[in-house]
């Protein structure tokens, strides 16, 4: 969730937040995330013999691959990242738009049974810490050689998607190509370009597209949250917490790869048999009654015909009322996993639908950092091509999925202790000073209010009984960085 608009350069126009504004600004302190790497076992150096096996790994399917360098393919991704697993091209047509978007193909280049393959599975996915990433894949492979960077040509499954002039899909493939990006974006130069009308051929159309898709979504039931994101960035010699930057920009391309996985989904359910969803249950129907109340209390209009989705949609994110309902949502979207189609005898529609997208889904656009998707590429890949499945996708997708789901438990734990450190040691020197904050739910017999301070931008806890709603002030007790803990408290005397 923004508290005001971003500029061009990633800078904020806080707006109405001038009451997170504190007399003195929060300046950065030193971190250490050594130790998070060594309580989470996360190994930073790569097996000799897999990185040999990534430095001379050649594309299994040279030579039979359809040559789609003449598409001006371009990517959108963070400014620092060279792990780049898609680049899209997307145009206007007198129907609808034409979607082509490139996904690195890993399962053309890893060896089945290698130590390379074998060193992926164990990691499972990429870490990502303030100080430096911990790979999937060693960076030769995954921020060199198979990385979709600009002016080199590179193996891809290659996606196309016709849709009409809704934005809904009316056609899609998918095959193994050889596609050559030209230039590499990050969201801020798309942003600034689509807001001066300069956009490249390759992302006219995608404003239309990103708007038409969210609104397709709204219909579907989909939920999306536009929380705070917190994000520890570097400053000097220290590190500092700040409202991670987001763009219209990011929710279009975010439509490109939520559109490619629901295509993929469709794919494995049509073949009924092998296949990995991303799947998240619906939400009990006390938690949207419980949001419904806390709506009401806070004078926000709900009717009943209104989905949680499009309500949220409809908030002015920078109010407070809508920090504490997207804050309550947040109970709505829980139980994600990954679902494998074949332990499944006579699956429901809610078995195989991710509730916060409204429709069945799967993760296929991001194997450089993901494993899963090296599999669900080469299942859809399989399909497309009308050849029997890979062995090692009918042997490895359950070790797969299994592995998905532990270490995005680990990723989520190691994402939380970055940032809860950095909490505790910027705002050690702070203990006894006054914060303004927002109070997010307030506190009930069993646990403590939960609050949002703007500055630094931090989600706590908080001693005492502040009123769910209200703008107050709460006082810093205690941030040990020992311990990776802040708690503030709330006595109602200060302003």
């Amino acid at each position: 969730m923004d508290f005001g608009s971003h500029t061009t350069d990633g800078s904020q126009d806080r707006g109405r937040n001038d009451f997170f504004q504190l007399h003195q600004r929060i300046v950065s302190a030193p971190v250490d995330f050594g130790a998070i790497r060594s309580e989470f076992g996360l190994a930073s150096e790569y097996p000799t013999e897999a990185v040999s096996d990534a430095r001379d790994a050649v594309d299994a399917f040279a030579g039979t691959r359809v040559d789609r360098t003449d598409i001006e393919f371009v990517t959108i991704d963070p400014p620092s990242a060279l792990d780049l697993d898609q680049a899209l091209h997307i145009e206007r047509t007198p129907t609808g738009f034409t979607l082509h978007y490139a996904i690195a193909d890993l399962g053309a280049v890893i060896v089945p049974g290698s130590a390379l393959a074998a060193e992926a599975e164990v990691r499972g996915q990429t870490y990502y810490l303030p100080d430096g990433n911990v790979p999937l894949h060693p960076t030769v492979l995954s921020e060199g050689a198979a990385s979709l960077l600009p002016g080199v040509d590179r193996p891809v499954a290659l996606w196309t998607i016709e849709l009409d002039n809704d934005a809904a899909p009316t056609s899609f493939s998918v095959t193994r190509a050889l596609v050559r990006s030209r230039v590499r974006f990050d969201y801020a130069q798309v942003q600034a370009a689509a807001d001066a009308g300069t956009l490249p051929p390759s992302l006219t159309a995608l404003p239309e597209f990103g708007r038409l898709r969210i609104e397709a979504g709204l219909d579907r039931g989909a939920i999306s949250l536009r929380l705070p994101a917190q994000e520890v960035i570097a400053d000097g010699d220290g590190w500092r917490l700040r409202l991670e930057p987001r763009t219209e920009a990011d929710d279009w391309n975010e439509q490109v790869s939520l559109l490619t996985g629901m295509c993929a989904a469709r794919i494995m359910l049509e073949h009924n048999g092998i296949g990995l969803l991303r799947t998240m249950p619906p939400p009990p129907q006390r938690a949207i009654d419980s949001m419904r109340r806390t709506a009401a209390a806070l004078g926000v209009e709900w009717p009943a015909e209104v989905s949680v989705g499009r309500m949220l949609a409809g908030l002015d994110a920078n109010t407070s009322a809508a920090l504490v309902l997207m804050s309550e949502a947040t109970g709505l979207l829980r139980g994600a996993s990954y679902t494998l189609l074949a332990e499944l005898d006579d699956p429901t529609p809610q078995q195989l639908t991710h509730s916060a997208i409204g429709a069945p889904y799967a993760h296929v656009t991001a194997p450089l950092r993901r494993l899963a998707d090296r599999f669900t590429t080469e299942i859809c890949l399989a399909h497309g091509a009308g050849v029997d499945m890979p062995q090692w996708v009918v042997d490895g997708l359950k070790t797969a999925a299994e592995t998905m789901r532990r270490t995005d438990a680990v990723a989520n734990k190691v994402d939380r202790a970055c940032v809860d450190l950095t909490e505790a040691t910027v705002l050690q020197p702070r203990v006894g000073t006054d914060f303004a904050a927002v109070v997010l739910r307030e506190a009930t017999d069993s646990r403590p209010a939960e609050i949002f301070v703007g500055e630094p931008p931090i989600l706590a806890r908080c001693a005492g009984r502040p009123p769910e709603g209200r703008d107050v002030a709460v006082r810093l007790a205690v941030a040990d960085p020992a311990t990776r803990t802040i708690g503030f408290e709330y006595d109602g005397s200060r302003r």
